[in-house]
């Protein structure tokens, strides 16, 4: 997952993700990039967003015996966010961290997205 915050700090200007996956993980992902990309979601929004919220807007019915496909996108993009959130609030406390390849953030997300 690749996630660029926008200057506000609050908003996602763009995010990204990579892998393969099952149609069901793959659709959810997308859907959640698209309001993303629209500009609807901040990054608070998305942490708040509930799990069982994803599994209804992709259809209970469709997704039932794959709960976990269905909110792997939203897990892993809530994880890329409190990322981003500790190592901003690190940063502003004058800490320095070495540099981990796991995530790519700011200016360079978009190179790193491109591979």
């Amino acid at each position: 997952m690749y996630l660029k915050a926008a200057d506000d700090q609050e908003h996602i200007e763009s995010a990204t993700y990579e892998g393969e996956g099952c149609t069901i993980s793959m659709a959810a992902s997308s859907m959640l990039l698209e309001d993303i990309h629209r500009g609807e979601l901040t990054m608070d929004e998305v942490l708040e967003m509930d799990y069982h919220e994803m599994i209804d807007q992709l259809g209970r019915q469709v997704v039932a015996s794959r709960p976990k496909c269905a909110t792997l996108g939203l897990g892993t993009l809530k994880a890329a966010i409190r990322k981003y959130q500790k190592d901003r609030r690190l940063e502003r406390a004058g800490v320095t961290r070495p540099d981990e390849e796991d995530f790519v953030f700011g200016e360079h997300a978009a190179e790193a997205a491109k591979g």
